[in-house]
């Protein structure tokens, strides 16, 4: 490769808090349009903020979540820029006494884990949204004040895989943390991409453009793969690159320019004269750090230490918080020293039966008990694994027992070994060919007899038991 993709991400969130940063409205997602403002959120003159509390515990929690340094004294400034939904025409906001600094999270590396270093993570506001229709724009005021936090990484990303990777670790952490729902849908989580190209082994950055309208990290990662195409044509035909702001479009598959990228000097930041500095002690950090829960990375430890499970496993059962208590639960009912064979339907015929109806495994219907009751059948050999699968969407469509559905469907195997031997004396006798090869030594000629057996019986034959009486018989 000629050139090295440098990416640079700034994640907004949302946080979960009952009323917004500087005023006593309710959140509410859903609400008519501008039912839940005030005359603070809404900017009138005289009016004054007061920061929510809950809400710098919960920016407290991430920051330490992911390894920053929260900072002894914090304050907020005032970033102006004039647009519709901002209806103070500035932003309350962090400029250069942010609450925290120089985290870090690992994603999957080539070789080994790979640590992307994040600048900051501040506090600031919401503004509203704006809706555009039948040629004209309306603005809902209901989002204008929600606590953000940003969270700003170094350009430490090389490809758009690796920013992928970044967001969904991030996102992991993030919900196990309860602070935010983290609903790209909603808003609640929302994403810039920043991004340049620059020779291998130049140190200078190249010119970099702001990706913005991303609503997935699938958007993400297409609309940067857009953007690498693109710059490096322009590279390779001697075109300047212009610093500007592009919006995905999704549909098209292309980004667009918007405007001309601003600088921290185009946003005049100033201190925000109506909230004072705040200073946080090392008690209050020390007391929220003891609130937090086992994140993603050492609950996959504990998952391979205490149940052996492999480490591909475990990072399947651990990337949701509510998938990984689900998979714990059955982890901890299932009867068998070796945990390998819950496991093996959690992260396969459930996993899939989850990602068919777009869902998680935690919102399934199925009763955990249930499920151990149809692995047990299977175990036992009394019906067939493809029998179970069928079994077990049944039982989430229905909320039927598995053994009301076995008996329902007549999917007992037969495994009474003096019915089996008749089928098996029939099937010899019709194939003498494949009888003759596998006592040549031809041991793949045992599958094609334990395929007629199974059609004989119309599928009920035990294939197991089947194979060993064949050779049995054969021998």
């Amino acid at each position: 490769m000629k050139y090295q993709t440098v990416i640079g991400l700034e994640v907004h969130l949302q946080l979960n808090t009952k009323t917004k940063a500087f005023c006593g409205c309710v959140i509410d997602f859903g609400k008519a349009p501008n039912s839940s403002v005030c005359p603070v959120c809404l900017g009138f003159p005289g009016t004054l903020p007061v920061y929510n509390k809950e809400a710098l515990n919960f920016a407290i929690k991430v920051a330490l979540a992911f390894n920053c340094q929260v900072q002894g004294h914090t304050k907020f400034d005032r970033k102006n820029y004039f647009y519709p939904d901002l209806p103070k025409n500035y932003q309350i906001s962090q400029y250069d006494l942010p609450l925290s600094l120089n985290g870090y999270l690992y994603i999957h590396g080539k070789d080994e884990p790979k640590r992307i270093g994040i600048t900051r993570i501040h506090l600031e506001e919401d503004a509203g949204k704006l809706i555009h229709e039948a040629g004209s724009s309306l603005v809902d005021y209901n989002r204008t004040g929600i606590p953000l936090i940003e969270i700003v990484s170094e350009p430490d990303l090389n490809s758009p895989q690796e920013a992928f990777d970044y967001l969904t670790n991030l996102k992991s952490i993030l919900e196990y943390l309860d602070v935010s729902d983290c609903d790209m849908e909603k808003g609640s989580l929302r994403c810039d991409a920043n991004i340049s190209l620059r020779l291998n082994g130049a140190k200078e950055l190249g010119v970099k453009t702001e990706l913005k309208n991303m609503n997935s990290f699938k958007g993400v990662k297409d609309a940067l793969t857009y953007e690498v195409i693109r710059q490096t044509e322009l590279l390779e035909n001697k075109e300047k690159i212009t610093q500007d702001t592009r919006l995905w479009d999704a549909e098209k598959g292309v980004t667009v320019s918007m405007r001309s990228k601003e600088g921290a000097k185009d946003y005049r930041y100033f201190p925000e004269p109506d909230l004072t500095v705040f200073i946080i002690n090392q008690m209050m950090t020390e007391q929220i750090k003891t609130q937090l829960p086992e994140l993603p990375q050492e609950k996959s430890l504990r998952f391979m230490r205490d149940y052996s499970l492999s480490e591909y496993d475990a990072k399947i059962l651990v990337s949701s918080k509510k998938d990984a208590q689900f998979a714990e639960e059955c982890i901890q009912k299932y009867p068998g020293k070796d945990k390998k064979e819950i496991v093996n339907w959690l992260i396969g015929p459930l996993l899939s039966e989850a990602n068919l109806r777009k869902g998680e495994l935690n919102q399934l219907s199925i009763n955990k008990d249930e499920l151990l009751c149809l692995i047990g059948f299977v175990e036992r050999g009394e019906i067939s694994h493809l029998s179970a699968k069928s079994v077990l969407t049944q039982m989430i469509d229905s909320g039927k027992t598995a053994q009301a559905l076995i008996k329902e469907g007549n999917l007992l195997q037969v495994s009474n070994e003096s019915e089996l031997i008749k089928i098996i004396e029939t099937v010899i006798a019709e194939n003498e060919k494949s009888t003759a090869d596998f006592k040549a030594g031809k041991t793949n000629a045992i599958m094609f007899l334990v395929g007629q057996v199974m059609k004989k019986s119309l599928g009920k034959a035990n294939p197991k038991i089947v194979g060993d009486l064949i050779r049995r018989r054969l021998s």
